[in-house]
This record gives structure tokens, sequence and C-alpha cells, in this order.
């Protein structure tokens, strides 16, 4: 294993009628004013808004309101957040959504008391030395935003989905209550499903040697996510169900999967946000599609974790390692089928011709990945292979 530290400061409350603890979990810090900043009509339809208006009333928090941020959030209500919050002298920001709506809130939280563009901060450019206090409400488990110092948002006028990181942007309390949770459409729980396992995977896969309690750690994840997610289709109610899906969300990118490894391969997300730039695809849908053509183009690199993997989650045993793997593969895009998720880009309306245009926006980052550095024209044949 490599050397780690590992540190996590998100408190997090888990469970059902835990929201309107959020008052008193503000207040407590002797905070009087947030900007709240949330989605479209989802959590006014499904009773979260009521309950977390109630529990500021209760604690005697104002309230500045910044609604309408949408999936696949992009800078211009990143930068309306920021001028709202700087104009109404907020001091902090809560949450109320899911992963679209905490990347946002994390981005206006260190833009506010930056003096420049909050754009600097993203690309790994620059790094936010201050933010202001962040809290959060989680309505859709997918991201792992809630317990991570990690947002992605998409720059509109530049076709840049870039992410930021910062020790500063880390939420100091997040509550999570999987029953409100129930009402979510099915794609947005299968799309939740793969954006958890591709998280997991992305660490797993690495490259690292001699982990086998975190390699554990991971397969357990998936696993439970396989299981659950095919439950909540049929019975989306199913509270232990959505409870178990939450909670490997978190587990998936709050760092606890990271210890001992080389620190992962996000090659594949950097591919998706380059798609949801092109068609502004749902993040899982797209990661459905890309991570299956990753494997197939890099398990060369460290065939015996892509054996593992097969013989862990899908049971395979019999054939060559290659063999194996391939199976381990195409296992993995039959279960993403499965569940309603598309598997190739033709499946997602794509045009092939685009693909070396959609290549040149991932070389924007420049060399990516960790398991095997990838330039433009690797990227290109990952494209083609998930076509």
């Amino acid at each position: 294993m490599k050397n780690f530290v590992y540190e996590n400061p998100t408190k997090i409350i888990f469970g059902k009628d835990t929201i309107s603890k959020i008052g008193s979990e503000i207040s407590s810090r002797q905070i009087n004013k947030i900007l709240m900043v949330y989605g479209r009509n989802a959590i006014k339809n499904n009773g979260v808004y009521d309950i977390v208006l109630n529990s500021l009333r209760e604690a005697n928090i104002a309230v500045v309101e910044l609604p309408g941020v949408k999936s696949n959030p992009v800078l211009s209500k990143v930068e309306e957040g920021i001028e709202l919050a700087r104009s109404q002298q907020v001091e902090a920001v809560l949450a109320v959504g899911g992963g679209s709506t905490f990347d946002s809130s994390k981005a206006i939280a260190a833009g506010t008391l930056y003096e420049g563009s909050v754009w600097d901060f993203f690309g790994r450019r620059k790094e936010a030395k201050d933010a202001l206090p962040i809290f959060g409400i989680l309505t859709i488990s997918a991201t792992g935003s809630e317990m991570n110092g990690l947002g992605v948002v998409t720059n509109e006028r530049e076709d840049k989905k870039w992410s930021l990181y910062s020790p500063k942007i880390y939420p100091q309390v997040s509550i999570i209550d999987p029953s409100v949770q129930t009402t979510l459409p099915r794609e947005q729980t299968v799309n939740g499903a793969v954006d958890i396992i591709s998280h997991v995977m992305e660490l797993y896969f690495d490259g690292s040697k001699n982990i086998d309690i975190m390699d554990e750690y991971s397969e357990g994840i998936i696993r439970t996510v396989i299981k659950h997610v095919q439950v909540l289709l049929s019975d989306p109610d199913n509270y232990e169900s959505r409870a178990q899906l939450a909670w490997c969300a978190t587990l998936a990118l709050n760092g606890s999967n990271a210890p001992g490894r080389r620190g992962g391969d996000f090659a594949s997300h950097a591919i998706e946000h380059s798609l949801s730039v092109w068609t502004d695809i749902a993040h899982g849908a797209g990661l459905a599609i890309v991570f299956p053509a990753w494997m197939q183009y890099v398990y060369k690199e460290n065939i015996q974790q892509f054996v593992r993997f097969g013989e862990k989650i899908f049971n395979i045993c019999g054939g060559s390692d290659e063999e194996k793997v391939l199976e381990a593969i195409s296992r993995l895009k039959q279960f993403y089928h499965s569940i309603g998720a598309p598997v190739s880009l033709r499946e997602a309306g794509y045009q092939e011709q685009d693909l070396p245009a959609i290549a040149d926006n991932v070389a924007q980052l420049g060399v990516i990945g960790n398991l095997k550095r990838l330039q433009r024209d690797d990227v290109l044949e990952i494209l083609k292979l998930a076509w």
C-alpha cells in the first residue's frame, strides 16, 4: 500500500426525518444568513423545500434564494450566485438537491471570497484558499459531492466541463434522508447507480498493488449497488434499498475508497464531461457508454485486476485471462442495458463524424489517465470503441 493521510471534515446526518435538523446545525455555528441554492420544482413537489425553510425560520436564519440550477450545472449560474452572495452579504451557502446543486454551491462559496474569476479554480490551475461555509440537503444520491471537496461545472462560453478541488469546499454538514428519493424518476435512479459504480472503478482500476482490503471494499460497494438498484427499479418506495444505495454513493467518492491507492484514474470522467458538453447527456448515462470502452482499451496495462473484477463481481471463472476480461466487460454492459442505461454513443444519438471533435474537446485538458496515459488519439480510439 502507498503511504496516505485520510481526513474528511464533513459531518453526515443520515436517515428518515432528518432534514429538519438543518436549521439548528447552521445556527450552532453562529451563522445568521445563508444563500439557499436549488434546482427547479423537484424540492417543492416532494416537500423538502417547505421542511428546509421552516427549519431555517425556526432557527432565525435569514434566507436568500438562488433557484434554477440545472443538471450539468453552468458557470453563468455560478456567477449569478456569487453576485447574489456578495450583494446580500450571506455568511454561508446551503445546497438543496443533487450533485449539480452541491457543485454549484461549492463554486459559489469559493468564488464569493475570491477577487478574480471563479473559473481560475477549474482545471486544477488554482486552488481556492478560502470559501464560505457550505451545508447541504441531498435529494439525489450519485456524485458523492455531499462529502468531498470536488465540483464540476460547465463553462458554456468555452465548451469546457471541468472540475475544481479544494479542502476548503468540503461541506461542513450534509443531511441525507433516503426517503425523499422515492419520487425520483426511474432514469435518475439508474444514472445514479452507474455514477456510483464508475467512481468506485476509477479508484479500483488505477494500477495499485497489494491493497486487498481496499479491493474488497470497492467490490462490496459495487455488488451492493448492483443488487439494490435492481430492487428499486421494481420497488421504488423500498426505503432499505434507497438507504443502501445512498450510502454507497457517499462512500464511493468521500475518500474512504482511496487510501493506499495511486490516486485513481479519472480518464473516463474526463471523456464523459466532453460528451455532456456536446449534447447535455446525463452524466451517469455518458459513463455507462464510456467506461466499458475505456476498460476494453486499457485492460492489458493491469490485466490481473480486470480478471479479479470479473471473478468478484460476475463470478467469471473459466477461460483465459483475456477471455475473462472481455466477458466481464460484456457482462457490465449487459447489466447497464438491463437497467435502462445506454451502452453506445450511437444509441445515445451521437453522430460518428463528431467523434474527432469530441476528442479535441477532451484534449484541452492535456494528457489524461493514470493506469494508461491517454493522448488525444487514444481518446478517439476509446470513442470509436464506444460507438
